[in-house]
């Protein structure tokens, strides 16, 4: 997995009902765009530092803005 800051982090969820997540990439700390990064998750507004598991994807700002309209 390869991001840059700016990207955005999606979770899906991994039970049933259970919310997808996204969140801003702010910090990439991994070589080459690798994890962990520093994500501002949009559900809380929280900072984390994130090593993404299965389920995880990033997507560029453009992808973002076409798919979520931000």
């Amino acid at each position: 997995m390869k991001a840059a800051p700016g990207d955005w982090l999606m979770i899906e969820g991994t039970h049933l009902d259970e919310p997808k997540r996204h969140g801003l990439i702010l910090e990439v700390h991994g070589p080459d765009g690798s994890p962990p990064y520093i994500v501002r998750w949009d559900d809380t507004g929280t900072e984390t530092l994130v090593i993404p598991s299965a389920g995880a994807h990033i997507l560029t700002a453009e992808q973002m803005k076409q798919a979520h309209g931000r």
